[in-house]
């Protein structure tokens, strides 16, 4: 390169070879600064197509049980949210709706895994259930361990069973009349069970609404048993309004199972 340059400042040289001389120099230039460059260029790192954008939230997710611990035969409302997921799936059920509750009947105590997929990622959420399964003691009958030594569940369940309402309203029906009194002679006779009064409501109207809606009939069902002898120490109350649905259809028959008190053992 530098003979080329030398050559071309020479004077002797007639202008046009000169000019010649300078283009090619400036050619060679050129070229060497590519090949050497070439050999600086960064490599650039591989992108892996199925790692999840940092850039989107994350999915969250949660998952309820209603209630936790069954005898064996009875069921469980499962109600779980997410948000910024795109799949929904519950081992043992399969995939699901984004949002959603479902009535099942596990035949044994089982962990209710629920898995959120989303752009952002991944997220996980658990419930657990607990069936009771019914041993036979000494006498051939039928008992669950409670913990209470007062009768079994089921003899509990036979006797204390669930009150349902008309729409929008928290009075007691006429016909919930013997159910009360079936409860309250149980429960006179078995004072060491105390009782969980759970208010529900089928979804029509806000959730706040509901709310309230779901105390009063629970407020209604324990003034009824207080009134039979019932004290009011043994009775706990709680309203779930309208959040844990036993039906998800849209018409009477469901929603009427929706409207209800709710009767368990407060252990």
């Amino acid at each position: 390169m530098t003979e080329v340059t030398n050559m071309i400042s020479t004077p002797r040289l007639p202008r046009l070879l000169r000019r010649s001389l300078r283009h090619i120099a400036l050619l060679g230039y050129v070229a060497l600064l590519a090949a050497t460059g070439c050999h600086h260029n960064p490599k650039l790192p591989g992108v892996n197509p199925n790692a999840p954008d940092t850039s989107l939230p994350a999915p969250t997710a949660s998952i309820t049980a209603d209630p936790l611990a069954i005898d064996l035969g009875q069921s469980v409302v499962l109600n779980w949210r997410t948000t910024n997921a795109t799949a929904v799936s519950i081992d043992g059920i399969g995939p699901v709706a984004i949002n959603g509750t479902q009535t099942v009947s596990p035949a044994n105590s089982t962990n209710f895994h629920l898995v959120a997929k989303g752009d952002g990622g991944t997220t996980e959420a658990n419930i657990r259930v607990t069936v009771k399964v019914p041993t036979t003691d000494n006498t051939g009958n039928t008992t669950f361990d409670n913990g209470l030594g007062a009768g079994s569940e089921a003899e509990f369940h036979a006797n204390v069973q669930n009150l349902f309402f008309d729409y929008d309203s928290a009075e007691l029906r006429p016909d919930a009349g013997a159910s009360v009194s079936a409860a309250a002679r149980y429960l006179n006779t078995h004072s060491g069970v105390r009782i969980l009064i759970a208010g529900y409501c089928d979804d029509r109207g806000s959730a706040e609404y509901n709310i309230t809606l779901g105390e009063n009939r629970a407020d209604s069902a324990k003034t009824a048993l207080v009134s039979a002898g019932v004290s009011p120490s043994r009775i706990r109350t709680v309203s779930y309004g309208k959040e844990r649905q036993f039906c998800t259809e849209e018409n009477e028959s469901c929603w009427q199972q929706n409207r209800r008190d709710q009767f368990s053992i407060d252990k």
